[in-house]
Protein backbone atom coordinates (compact mmCIF):
# COMPACT_ATOMS: atom_id res chain seq x y z
CA UNK A 1 0.00 0.00 0.00
CA UNK A 2 1.46 3.38 -1.11
CA UNK A 3 1.13 5.98 1.96
CA UNK A 4 0.93 9.85 1.19
CA UNK A 5 1.83 12.49 3.61
CA UNK A 6 -1.33 13.67 4.09
CA UNK A 7 -2.68 10.54 5.04
CA UNK A 8 -0.55 10.94 8.45
CA UNK A 9 -3.47 12.95 10.32
CA UNK A 10 -6.16 10.72 9.25
CA UNK A 11 -4.28 7.17 10.25
CA UNK A 12 -3.22 9.65 13.68
CA UNK A 13 -6.96 9.74 14.59
CA UNK A 14 -7.26 6.32 14.23
CA UNK A 15 -4.46 5.45 16.07
CA UNK A 16 -3.84 7.49 19.53
CA UNK A 17 -5.99 5.70 21.54
CA UNK A 18 -5.02 1.93 21.13
CA UNK A 19 -2.46 -0.16 22.63
CA UNK A 20 0.71 -0.72 21.12
CA UNK A 21 -0.49 -4.52 20.26
CA UNK A 22 -3.31 -3.14 18.65
CA UNK A 23 -1.27 -0.22 16.99
CA UNK A 24 0.72 -3.31 15.66
CA UNK A 25 -2.29 -5.35 14.33
CA UNK A 26 -3.53 -2.05 12.38
CA UNK A 27 -0.19 -1.57 11.06
CA UNK A 28 -0.09 -5.13 9.40
CA UNK A 29 -3.88 -5.38 8.62
CA UNK A 30 -3.33 -1.50 6.37
CA UNK A 31 0.16 -1.79 5.01
CA UNK A 32 0.28 -5.91 4.46
CA UNK A 33 3.78 -6.86 3.46
CA UNK A 34 4.76 -3.25 2.79
CA UNK A 35 5.52 -2.51 6.59
CA UNK A 36 8.60 -3.82 8.30
CA UNK A 37 10.03 -3.61 11.92
CA UNK A 38 13.59 -2.22 12.13
CA UNK A 39 15.07 -3.12 15.54
CA UNK A 40 18.46 -1.72 17.10
CA UNK A 41 18.20 -4.74 19.56
CA UNK A 42 17.42 -1.98 22.36
CA UNK A 43 14.62 -2.98 25.08
CA UNK A 44 11.88 -1.39 23.19
CA UNK A 45 12.39 -3.18 20.17
CA UNK A 46 12.38 -6.29 21.86
CA UNK A 47 8.82 -5.47 23.30
CA UNK A 48 7.92 -4.95 20.05
CA UNK A 49 9.68 -8.44 18.93
CA UNK A 50 7.56 -9.90 21.54
CA UNK A 51 4.35 -8.49 20.80
CA UNK A 52 4.84 -9.59 17.01
CA UNK A 53 5.32 -13.28 18.01
CA UNK A 54 2.45 -13.27 20.79
CA UNK A 55 0.02 -11.92 18.16
CA UNK A 56 1.08 -13.54 15.27
CA UNK A 57 1.98 -11.28 13.08
CA UNK A 58 3.70 -11.72 9.99
CA UNK A 59 6.08 -8.34 10.06
CA UNK A 60 9.09 -8.71 9.01
CA UNK A 61 12.10 -7.88 11.22
CA UNK A 62 16.06 -6.75 10.66
CA UNK A 63 18.54 -5.22 12.07
CA UNK A 64 21.72 -2.98 11.22
CA UNK A 65 25.24 -5.01 12.02
CA UNK A 66 27.61 -1.89 11.30
CA UNK A 67 30.87 -3.99 11.78
CA UNK A 68 31.42 -2.12 15.36
CA UNK A 69 28.73 -3.68 18.02
CA UNK A 70 29.00 -5.16 20.87
CA UNK A 71 29.43 -9.12 20.97
CA UNK A 72 26.39 -9.12 23.94
CA UNK A 73 24.36 -7.83 20.77
CA UNK A 74 25.36 -10.47 18.25
CA UNK A 75 24.38 -12.79 21.35
CA UNK A 76 20.64 -10.98 21.93
CA UNK A 77 20.31 -11.65 18.06
CA UNK A 78 21.13 -15.26 17.99
CA UNK A 79 19.21 -15.18 21.65
CA UNK A 80 16.54 -13.53 20.02
CA UNK A 81 15.90 -15.50 16.63
CA UNK A 82 15.78 -19.01 19.12
CA UNK A 83 12.92 -17.79 21.06
CA UNK A 84 10.54 -16.32 18.63
CA UNK A 85 11.44 -19.13 15.96
CA UNK A 86 12.54 -16.42 12.76
CA UNK A 87 15.16 -15.24 11.83
CA UNK A 88 16.06 -11.37 12.38
CA UNK A 89 17.42 -10.38 8.52
CA UNK A 90 20.72 -8.21 9.05
CA UNK A 91 21.86 -5.33 6.65
CA UNK A 92 25.89 -5.00 6.41
CA UNK A 93 27.30 -1.48 5.09
CA UNK A 94 28.83 -1.82 1.66
CA UNK A 95 31.95 -3.28 2.08
CA UNK A 96 34.16 -1.39 -0.63
CA UNK A 97 32.63 1.93 1.27
CA UNK A 98 33.89 1.10 4.44
CA UNK A 99 37.28 0.59 2.94
CA UNK A 100 38.07 3.30 1.25
CA UNK A 101 37.11 5.05 4.30
CA UNK A 102 39.25 3.41 6.95
CA UNK A 103 42.09 3.24 4.45
CA UNK A 104 42.14 6.64 4.13
CA UNK A 105 40.64 7.93 7.17
CA UNK A 106 41.70 5.20 9.80
CA UNK A 107 40.08 2.43 11.63
CA UNK A 108 38.82 4.92 14.36
CA UNK A 109 38.08 8.00 12.42
CA UNK A 110 35.02 9.25 14.19
CA UNK A 111 37.64 10.29 17.18
CA UNK A 112 38.72 13.03 14.97
CA UNK A 113 35.40 15.48 14.77
CA UNK A 114 31.91 15.50 14.04
CA UNK A 115 32.48 15.58 10.24
CA UNK A 116 33.95 12.45 10.59
CA UNK A 117 31.81 10.36 12.43
CA UNK A 118 28.96 11.61 10.54
CA UNK A 119 30.76 10.19 7.51
CA UNK A 120 30.68 6.84 9.59
CA UNK A 121 27.70 6.80 11.27
CA UNK A 122 26.20 7.46 7.19
CA UNK A 123 27.93 4.70 5.72
CA UNK A 124 27.44 1.95 8.55
CA UNK A 125 24.27 2.96 9.26
CA UNK A 126 22.28 5.50 7.26
CA UNK A 127 22.90 3.43 3.50
CA UNK A 128 21.73 0.44 4.53
CA UNK A 129 19.06 1.43 6.39
CA UNK A 130 17.82 3.00 2.81
CA UNK A 131 18.48 -0.15 1.19
CA UNK A 132 16.21 -1.87 4.07
CA UNK A 133 13.80 0.41 3.56
CA UNK A 134 13.37 0.35 0.09
CA UNK A 135 11.00 -2.00 -0.42
CA UNK A 136 8.19 -0.78 1.90
CA UNK A 137 5.86 1.78 2.24
CA UNK A 138 5.93 2.06 6.07
CA UNK A 139 8.07 1.41 9.12
CA UNK A 140 7.94 0.27 12.80
CA UNK A 141 10.32 1.48 15.35
CA UNK A 142 10.85 1.37 18.95
CA UNK A 143 10.75 5.21 19.44
CA UNK A 144 9.26 6.53 22.70
CA UNK A 145 8.76 10.50 23.83
CA UNK A 146 10.33 9.93 27.34
CA UNK A 147 13.73 9.13 25.60
CA UNK A 148 14.95 12.50 24.97
CA UNK A 149 13.64 15.94 25.10
CA UNK A 150 14.05 16.01 20.89
CA UNK A 151 11.25 13.09 20.99
CA UNK A 152 8.59 14.62 23.26
CA UNK A 153 6.12 15.75 20.45
CA UNK A 154 6.70 12.21 19.01
CA UNK A 155 3.54 11.01 17.55
CA UNK A 156 2.10 7.31 17.23
CA UNK A 157 2.46 7.96 13.33
CA UNK A 158 4.72 10.39 11.59
CA UNK A 159 5.86 11.34 8.08
CA UNK A 160 9.65 9.87 7.19
CA UNK A 161 11.11 12.86 5.22
CA UNK A 162 14.34 11.25 4.57
CA UNK A 163 13.05 7.91 3.46
CA UNK A 164 9.42 9.46 1.96
CA UNK A 165 7.43 6.92 3.66
CA UNK A 166 5.15 6.69 7.21
CA UNK A 167 6.85 5.90 10.44
CA UNK A 168 5.40 4.13 12.88
CA UNK A 169 5.72 4.06 16.87
CA UNK A 170 3.92 2.27 18.65
CA UNK A 171 5.54 3.02 22.26
CA UNK A 172 5.43 6.42 21.39
CA UNK A 173 3.72 7.11 25.00
CA UNK A 174 5.14 4.35 26.78
CA UNK A 175 7.25 5.05 30.30
CA UNK A 176 11.10 3.31 30.40
CA UNK A 177 9.08 1.44 33.22
CA UNK A 178 6.36 0.51 31.43
CA UNK A 179 9.07 -1.04 28.78
CA UNK A 180 10.94 -2.70 31.94
CA UNK A 181 7.78 -4.46 33.31
CA UNK A 182 6.65 -5.73 30.16
CA UNK A 183 10.40 -7.21 29.62
CA UNK A 184 10.13 -9.14 32.99
CA UNK A 185 6.28 -9.73 33.32
CA UNK A 186 7.27 -11.78 29.51
CA UNK A 187 10.69 -12.88 30.12
CA UNK A 188 11.58 -11.26 26.89
CA UNK A 189 15.29 -11.56 26.19
CA UNK A 190 17.65 -8.40 26.29
CA UNK A 191 21.28 -6.92 26.15
CA UNK A 192 22.57 -8.24 28.99
CA UNK A 193 24.78 -4.63 28.88
CA UNK A 194 21.41 -2.88 30.43
CA UNK A 195 22.05 -4.16 33.54
CA UNK A 196 25.38 -3.00 33.52
CA UNK A 197 25.00 0.68 33.03
CA UNK A 198 24.44 0.92 29.18
CA UNK A 199 21.21 2.55 28.77
CA UNK A 200 21.79 3.03 24.83
CA UNK A 201 23.64 0.48 23.51
CA UNK A 202 25.29 1.33 19.63
CA UNK A 203 28.93 0.33 18.22
CA UNK A 204 31.42 -0.69 20.98
CA UNK A 205 33.48 2.41 20.29
CA UNK A 206 30.67 5.06 20.25
CA UNK A 207 28.65 3.85 23.19
CA UNK A 208 29.67 3.83 27.35
CA UNK A 209 28.04 3.30 30.64
CA UNK A 210 27.05 6.55 32.20
CA UNK A 211 26.54 6.92 35.65
CA UNK A 212 23.16 6.98 37.56
CA UNK A 213 23.46 11.12 37.66
CA UNK A 214 24.27 11.34 34.01
CA UNK A 215 22.13 11.90 31.00
CA UNK A 216 21.25 8.55 29.34
CA UNK A 217 22.70 10.33 26.32
CA UNK A 218 25.82 10.99 27.89
CA UNK A 219 26.95 7.22 26.97
CA UNK A 220 26.85 7.94 22.97
CA UNK A 221 29.76 9.48 21.55
CA UNK A 222 30.68 11.38 24.56
CA UNK A 223 33.31 12.92 23.05
CA UNK A 224 31.19 15.31 21.46
CA UNK A 225 28.63 18.37 22.46
CA UNK A 226 25.43 17.06 23.57
CA UNK A 227 23.84 19.11 19.88
CA UNK A 228 25.80 17.09 17.75
CA UNK A 229 24.81 13.88 18.88
CA UNK A 230 22.74 12.24 16.42
CA UNK A 231 23.19 9.81 13.59
CA UNK A 232 20.63 10.68 11.12
CA UNK A 233 18.22 7.82 10.98
CA UNK A 234 15.20 9.34 11.91
CA UNK A 235 13.95 12.45 10.11
CA UNK A 236 10.06 12.81 10.37
CA UNK A 237 8.02 15.73 9.74
CA UNK A 238 10.43 17.35 8.77
CA UNK A 239 12.83 17.25 11.33
CA UNK A 240 15.55 15.55 12.75
CA UNK A 241 14.61 13.12 15.49
CA UNK A 242 17.90 12.23 17.51
CA UNK A 243 18.74 8.77 17.76
CA UNK A 244 19.90 7.41 20.79
CA UNK A 245 18.98 3.85 20.79
CA UNK A 246 21.90 2.23 18.16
Amino acid sequence: MTTTENMIDQYRNALDSLSAEEILTWSRETFGNDTVFASSMGLEDQVLADMISRLGLDIEIFTLDTGRLFNDTYHLIEATEKRYGNNVKIYFPDSSAVEEMVNEKGVNLFYNGVEERERCCSIRKREPLRRALAPYSSWICGLRQEQSPTRENLRVIAWDDGNRMSKINPLFNWTEKDVRDYIRKYDVPYNKLHDEGYPSIGCACCTRAVKPEEDIRSGRWWWESPEQKECGLHVVDGKLVRENIS
